[in-house]
């Protein structure tokens, strides 16, 4: 781990101009449960850290409109643990449980999953190319182990996979990310555009713009989402990455789809929200076959590798599977 100087804030306004101050070089940190690991294995080398534990990010508030308010630092656990939440979101506290071991939940906050970084081997392996840890170095993903990676929207640059829980589920719930900036200015990012596809930029994993901070995300009030479910399949259940996993939301009039949200987790270098198969499935039968034709028509275009072909047909299958349990429970 380098060396590097420590700042505490106590306002948002201070923490982002502390981090102003170091030109690009500083973090903020939060829970650290990401940040501490790659300093540790010296693929972050921030000269600074900005702690934020200190402002008053930590509640889960009613808004106006009947949605959510979700502080940037309130923590894993007591986020997954709300009422509000388990009752009128349950697929967001089912993925936070499936997402990591408790001790990990008790430190991790909200604006830290949203900023996680990809558990790709090779990001991690300081003598294998990587095109995300060092630009224009190359991929050995692409030739290399490529189980794990990414079967929909890649790049010749980058395969990995983003490796949240949470935030499939927040892609889902059309969430919406609330940031400011080092001017003052506050902004919000809808979280199917707050993280990135890597193009030819894999190094960038979100649209934060420089030195902004997270301050909270905002859920709407989706009545239906109360009947919503998260599955996730993995090599092991003890706290594995995610291989493919599904956030669904799903009401039905007369067995017929009304309304539905679905994202994928482990096939991208995002949360992959599945709109095609949603806008197929508004006015179709609640069934088997409609949810297969719908799976078909989102993984149409996926691009497997050599050793993740699997994962095609794994991810239509959990999506019918969640589709299909959701339905009977309405």
């Amino acid at each position: 781990m380098n060396e590097f100087a420590f700042y505490r804030a106590e306002n948002a306004q201070q923490a982002v101009q502390l981090l102003a101050e170091q030109n690009g070089t500083a973090k903020f940190l939060g829970g650290g449960t990401n940040l501490i690991d790659l300093m540790r294995e010296r693929i972050e080398r921030p000269t600074a850290l900005v702690d934020i534990t200190r402002l008053p990010l930590q509640q889960i508030e009613p808004l106006s409109d009947g949605g959510v308010r979700i502080g940037a630092a309130v923590r894993n656990s007591d986020l997954a643990g709300d009422k509000t939440i388990r009752e009128r979101y349950p697929v967001l506290s089912q993925a936070i449980l499936m997402g990591a071991s408790a001790q990990l939940r008790n430190m991790a906050t909200t604006g830290g999953n949203l900023m996680q970084r990809t558990r790709c081997y090779y990001f991690y392996d300081e003598a294998a190319r990587c095109n995300k840890r060092s630009p224009g170095s190359g991929c050995d993903a692409v030739e290399g182990f490529n189980r794990i990676h990414a079967i929909l929207g890649s790049s010749a640059q980058c395969v990995a996979t983003h490796p949240s829980d949470m935030c499939v589920a927040l892609a889902a719930l059309d969430a919406v990310v609330r940031v400011t900036g080092k001017d003052g200015g506050e902004r919000t990012i809808p979280m199917v555009d707050f993280h990135r596809l890597p193009g030819n930029t894999p190094e960038r994993d979100t649209n934060l713009e420089a030195g902004e901070l997270i301050t909270a995300v905002d859920i709407p009030a989706l009545g239906f989402a109360k009947n919503s479910l998260y599955r996730k399949v993995r090599d092991r259940a003890s706290y594995a990455f995610a291989l493919v996993s599904v956030a669904a939301a799903l009401e039905t009039i007369d067995g017929r789809v009304k309304q539905v949200r679905l994202a994928l987790g482990g096939v991208a270098h995002k949360p992959w929200r599945a709109t095609a198969a949603e806008q197929f499935l508004v006015g179709k039968q609640a069934d088997v076959v409609s949810f297969r034709e719908a799976a078909e028509i989102e993984l149409k275009d996926a691009q497997p590798l050599r050793d993740n072909a699997f994962k095609v047909e794994l991810a239509k299958r959990t999506l019918v599977s969640v589709l299909t349990e959701l339905a009977v429970k309405q």
